[in-house]
This record gives structure tokens, sequence and C-alpha cells, in this order.
């Protein structure tokens, strides 16, 4: 845990960093991402235990003595079992409580960081939501990156939409500490505002406003976001904050509206193709069978009016290729979302069993090794947990992108391992060694050992 602990704050301190935070926002920063950690914590530190405690055991000879005083390896692991068997539904209990709640925290906390010094926020060549305006700059430089190059800014308004752009080629941000005003200079820019005219037919012809300036400035209220609120939850819907119960409901609600989007993608295509009003009068058994294609357009129309049925056929079918594209990029986005939820509501569920069944791969997997300590089980236990790790993050990658069911994402890794705690207790039990070489040794020694006696002889 303190490692994995380390390695968050290095993830994350960029947004501590030069942001004058009370202590204790850094220890509630550190409290809400701890639990975070637990399901690979937990995992891991179940297989290490169990390799170093029970090769402790084989390498000290203590195995030998119990089974000379009838004890034999189940009878051994068996109040261990048991209380694996209740850490595991300790693991899902916690992955289904305390997990989605210090996420959700996690997550508003992050947020609420970023409005405590907004200047910090303007990362360069992305756009940044900065008070009433959105920001852009290809560059930061000076002592406090203070100056900016090639500034974009899109004003906010009432009505949606990006209708008042600044565009400048250089500029300078100047603030107090104790002002809740930051005041931005540009230098030689445009000032570009639409215009929005009652009259639908001027609409058309997108009127608009444009303005040089050598020096522009832009005074931005922050009064807004200076009294932050760090224990404010705005965000309460990610995927990781919800737990089963709630995760049911949102997965349900993501499936009516995948479903409904794809029903009225049919509907409308059929309406726009006029498939629903095709043949509508006729009785399709009164109609006579044709072996040739009766319709010959250049029989009925002319020039000019083939021209115009080709291009409405080609605006129809244009338009509908676009309702079909649009609605795939929806589609896919919802369904990528629709995934991750399942797969968290798995998660949960797959934390426990597998606890479980590490368990049972690092007992047997240290009776058989006969080294505790922290050498030899280290390793063994590292390299198996991260090669279960790099499974899970593999099947979970590919069932975000709609490769595998999300199911198979979640499970794929527990399944794995399940033959192999199977197969580790079944030789620890039986005195056996992961690999039997003489098995595959010995019919090659007898075979030479014959060839060599003819050849002998």
């Amino acid at each position: 845990m303190f490692i994995l602990l380390l390695q968050t704050i290095w993830l994350f301190i960029s947004e501590l960093a030069g942001k004058d935070l009370d202590f204790s926002v850094i220890v509630k920063f550190l409290t809400f991402a701890t639990p975070r950690l637990i399901p690979m914590v937990l995992p891991l530190t179940i297989l290490l235990t169990a390799i170093m405690i029970f090769g402790n055991f084989a390498e000290n000879y203590e195995f030998a003595a119990m089974k000379s005083s009838g004890i034999s390896l189940q009878r051994a692991m068996r109040t261990l079992s048991v209380f694996i068997f209740f850490v595991g539904i300790g693991a899902f209990l916690f992955s289904n409580t305390v997990i989605p709640s210090s996420e959700k925290r996690f997550i508003n906390l992050r947020k609420n960081i970023v409005k405590v010094k907004p200047a910090m926020v303007i990362s360069p060549n992305q756009f940044n939501d900065l008070g009433d305006i959105n920001i852009k700059v290809a560059e930061k430089f000076g002592k406090n990156d203070e100056f900016l190059k090639d500034i974009i800014i899109h004003k906010k308004a009432v009505r949606p939409g990006n209708f008042t752009v600044i565009k400048a080629i250089d500029g300078e941000l100047k603030g107090s500490v104790n002002s809740d005003l930051i005041t931005l200079i540009l230098n030689d820019g445009n000032y570009y505002d639409e215009i929005q005219p009652n009259s639908p037919k001027k609409r058309n012809s997108l009127p608009f406003t444009k303005t040089n300036f050598k020096k522009y400035i832009l005074n931005i209220d922050l009064s807004s976001l200076g009294n932050v609120d760090m224990d404010a939850q705005q965000y309460s819907k990610g995927f990781n904050m919800l737990n089963v119960n709630e995760l049911n409901d949102e997965i349900d609600t993501l499936s009516i509206q995948i479903n409904g989007e794809v029903n009225s993608l049919e509907e409308e295509l059929n309406r726009r193709n006029g498939v629903n009003e095709l043949n509508k009068n006729i009785k399709l058994d009164t109609v006579q069978k044709s072996s040739i294609d009766t319709l010959h357009i250049h029989d009925y129309f002319g020039t000019n009016e083939k021209m115009q049925i080709y291009k409405l056929a080609i605006s129809n079918a244009d338009g509908i290729v676009r309702k079909i594209q649009m609605t795939q990029r929806n589609l896919t986005n919802k369904k990528r979302f629709l995934n991750k939820y399942e797969m968290s509501l798995h998660d949960k569920f797959a934390l426990g069993v597998s606890c479980i069944l590490l368990f049972f791969v690092g007992a047997p997997l240290g009776a058989i090794i006969r080294k505790g300590g922290l050498g030899l089980p280290i390793v063994m236990g590292v390299v198996l947990f991260l090669t279960y790790h790099f499974i899970g993050i593999f099947a979970k990658n590919g069932a975000e992108e709609g490769g595998v069911p999300p199911f198979v994402g979640s499970w794929l890794a527990t399944f794995i391992i399940f033959p192999l705690s199977i197969f580790l207790t079944y030789r620890a039990t039986r005195d056996q060694g992961i690999f039997n070489l003489d098995t595959f040794i010995q019919p090659i020694r007898d075979f030479f050992v014959k060839r060599w006696s003819k050849s002998k002889k």
C-alpha cells in the first residue's frame, strides 16, 4: 500500500504542488485515494504472504513434523481457508460500499483543488474553462508562466454555441493573490462576433463582425471560484462511484437508451426511404413475378428530370449515410460506457473470488518450493501477480472496445488462475513438485539405453 500510495502522489503531484493547500486537504486527498488501491493491493498481499508463510513452514521442516503427527496439509490450511473466505466476503462488501464513496469524494476533491488557483489550470494546446471564457494557448513562458502565445478565446453566452471568438498573437496574465479578478492583456489580434438576425432569411448569409486590435484588456471575474468548498460533491455518476444496485439501475438506463436509439434510427430510415409506404395497398400474392427489370427511367423522363431524380437519390442516400454514421458514433460511445459499468459491476464480485483463489495458489506453491522469507517467494509472487494483472488489463481493454463481453473482461484472469489453484493444491497435498521431470526424461533415457545396448551387441 505504501509503494502504490507513493505512485499516486507522483501521479497527481501536478495537482497538489504550488497551490498553497492546507495539510488537512493533502491528508484528505491521500485518504480518499487509498481505498481505490485495495483491488490491487489485497490480492497481491494474500498471494505474497501465503507463499512466504507456507514456504517458511516447509523450509524449516515444520510440515514434516505436522505430517509425522498425523496433520495433513489440508488440515493445516483449514483455518486459514475459512479466514480467507471471510476476507473475500469482506472484500466484496468493501468494494461495494467504501470504494464507491471514497472514489466519489476523491474525484470531487480533485475538481475542487483545480478551482483554488484557476490561473494555473491553463494547460497548453487544449481548451481550459476559466470563468466565463474557454481559453487555449500554444505556449506558456516566463518566470511564473504569465506570458502566453497564440491565444484563442471562446466567450460564453446565454445561448449555446461559440458565437464570440478572440484570437491574439500573444498576451500576458496579470492578477493579485488577494483579488478575485484576473487581467488578461492581449496583443495584435482579432475579435469575431457572429450576429443572429431576427429574420430567418438573413441567418443563411451568416453575418458577423470583425475587429482588429493592437491591445485588448479582458477582465475575468473569479469571485464564484474564490470560495471553494473542498467537501462539495458535484460528480456522482462515474462507473467507479456506484454500488451494485446503482450500477444495475444505470446499466438498465443505458441499455434502454441504446435500444431506443437503434429503434428510432430504423424507423427514421424506413420513413425516409419509403419502405413503410412501399406496396402499402397491394397484396403481394396478386403481384405477378417478372424475370426482367421493368422499370426503365429513360423511357419515362427527360434529361433534366432524370438529373433531378439522380440528385435527389444521391442527396437522400448521403443523408441516410450521414445519419447512420452519426448514430453509430453515439452508440459506440454509449456502448463503451455501458461496458465500463458492466465491468465495474462484475469487478466487485471478482475481487473476493480472486482473493480466495490466489490464496490456494500461494499456499501450495510455498509448500512446494520450500523457500520462505523475502527472496524467491517475493519474485515468484510478483511474477504470478503481474501475469494475473496484465491478463486482466488486456481483457478489460478488449471488453471496453466491445471485442469480448464485459463478463469475460472482468473474470478472464480469475478463470485462468482457477485451474492453476486446483493443480497446485493437488500437487502439494501429495508431496509432488510442480513438474516431475522424470516423467519426461525417463522414456528418453530408456530409448537411448536400448539403442546403445543393441549397437554394442
